[in-house]
């Protein structure tokens, strides 16, 4: 019998491809792994949970091994795991790894968002899941009888040390929600302490620093930005994706109280973090903003190779940033 071969209709490498008859493969997903009741190296527990049902939002919880009482109160960290908005997942073998080593570190109750994925769902979906998870998160603060608690954040999360933390796109996300909560209130009143941004997506169609400037719209950063938000007002250029764009809102109004910036040599993000970190420091912004720069890495190493030095040592910055 002969086989079938599908027509590729557009692909994104090394990302998605899609077919004609609407099937989408992803491409550069790490494989799915189960949460683990323990995990052997960290003893860190992990669990999966429901955030909400319509629309479809869940999470991975994680808990490090407890050395005081059951009653302990820790830091929270609502996570974002990046993947260009249209690839990887909270559930993925490489953030688990990673985010066993980082909560375990940072003695940090996490909740690793699982937000639907473009291009079956268009940005700004994504954002608006990432936003309803933080809200989800603080109504933890709040008792109300009627309504299920997650025991892991009623026992032991300090709501008075919340954290917002992601990589590539997921920074992005970090950056778009820490300026949403500079103007919305969150359930229980809850404020965000810290915020940190790891090789953080951002593009413009203006190229700065060492960014290449032939074709600029055929490049990775705009090919991605077109797939996974191709209404985007603004193109390019929007504040989503450019903070330093036209209408984009003032990085004063930032919604948290620290922020740590994190940048790599060789990635090509590099100078848009580095910009916006310049950028924060010379706002209005009341906070306390760091920045670290890592030699000789590329794009989100920490989590690709969670095991070298440099990714030892970076991980160990971000808990020292939650531990502060």
């Amino acid at each position: 019998m002969a086989s079938i071969t599908k027509e590729v209709e557009k692909e994104l490498i090394p990302f998605v491809r899609l077919y004609k008859d609407g099937s989408i493969e992803r491409l550069g997903s790490s494989p799915y792994v189960p949460p683990s009741p323990q995990d052997p190296e960290t003893g860190v527990s992990s669990q999966d949970i429901t955030i909400s049902q319509d629309p479809s939002i869940s999470a991975r919880l994680y808990l490090p091994k407890l050395n005081q009482t059951h009653n302990q109160k820790l830091s929270i960290l609502v996570y974002f795991h990046g993947g260009g908005f249209c690839i990887e997942s909270a559930f993925s073998s490489d953030h688990q790894r990673y985010l066993n080593s980082l909560v375990s570190q940072a003695q940090v109750v996490a909740v690793s968002v699982e937000y639907r994925l473009a291009p079956e769902h268009l940005l700004p979906i994504a954002y608006e899941d990432s936003w309803a998870a933080l809200q989800w998160v603080a109504s933890h603060s709040v008792d109300d009888d009627g309504v299920h608690k997650e025991q892991w954040l009623t026992s032991h999360g300090d709501f008075k040390r919340v954290f917002l933390g992601g990589d590539s796109a997921g920074a992005n996300i970090v950056h778009n929600i820490a300026i949403r909560a500079g103007v919305e209130m969150l359930h229980g009143g809850v404020k965000i302490l810290g915020a940190f941004l790891t090789h953080p997506f951002f593009w413009g169609l203006k190229p700065i620093g060492s960014e290449y400037t032939a074709e600029r719209e055929k490049g990775l950063g705009y090919s991605i930005w077109k797939l996974v938000y191709p209404s985007a007002p603004g193109g390019i250029d929007n504040p989503m994706i450019n903070p330093f764009g036209p209408g984009a809102p003032s990085l004063a109004g930032l919604g948290c109280s620290r922020l740590l910036v994190t940048v790599s040599e060789k990635d090509k993000l590099r100078d848009r973090g580095i910009l916006y970190y310049n950028a924060v420091r010379e706002s209005e912004w009341k906070g306390e903003a760091e920045l670290v720069e890592v030699e000789g890495e590329g794009h989100a190493f920490q989590i690709l190779n969670c095991g070298t030095e440099n990714a030892i040592n970076l991980i160990k910055r971000l808990a020292s940033f939650i531990l502060k």
